[in-house]
């Protein structure tokens, strides 16, 4: 199984990267993650932020194939447990080989996005910075890969 995390944003600093690759290094062969990076689109003073929102979107949608099973990153989408998380990862790995994972830049995710998703997860009610949420999906997945294969790493 692959599971493709598309993310808006190059360049992250260190700790973003080293936390990422600390999870995404953890998962065997048959259980992939890839970070997919978009470039952000330029932001200033009076930047028309619904066209740059649909500008990435727009970049976003571009690295799906149509066979891909589409999750997005969205507050509004379903909080899932651990052991919940698991489970949409064992029905993923029976049904939807390639797993795309859709995180938005500072705006959110454009409303084409939106409407692509298979899935809506929302990682919590809080809103954190969008260079994060990398590290905590790889994290989230890694944990509840884990529970898939009664590895110890999680622990209730």
């Amino acid at each position: 199984m692959q599971i493709r995390l598309l993310t808006i944003g190059q360049k992250m600093p260190a700790w973003v990267e080293q936390g990422y690759q600390e999870y995404a290094k953890r998962f065997p062969r048959d259980f992939r993650l890839e970070l997919v990076e978009v470039a952000a689109a330029k932001r200033g003073k009076n930047a028309d932020i619904a066209r740059i929102t649909e500008q990435e979107g727009q970049a976003l949608l571009a690295q799906i194939k149509p066979s891909d099973w589409v999750v997005v990153l969205d507050v509004k989408g379903k909080n899932f447990s651990t052991p919940q998380l698991a489970e949409n990862i064992e029905h993923w790995q029976q049904h939807h080989p390639s797993v795309v994972l859709l995180v938005g830049g500072p705006e959110g995710l454009s409303r084409e996005c939106i409407a692509r998703a298979n899935q809506k997860w929302s990682l919590s009610g809080l809103t954190f910075p969008h260079p994060m949420v990398r590290v905590i999906v790889a994290e989230a997945l890694y944990r509840a890969w884990s529970v898939t294969v009664n590895h110890p790493y999680h622990r209730e």
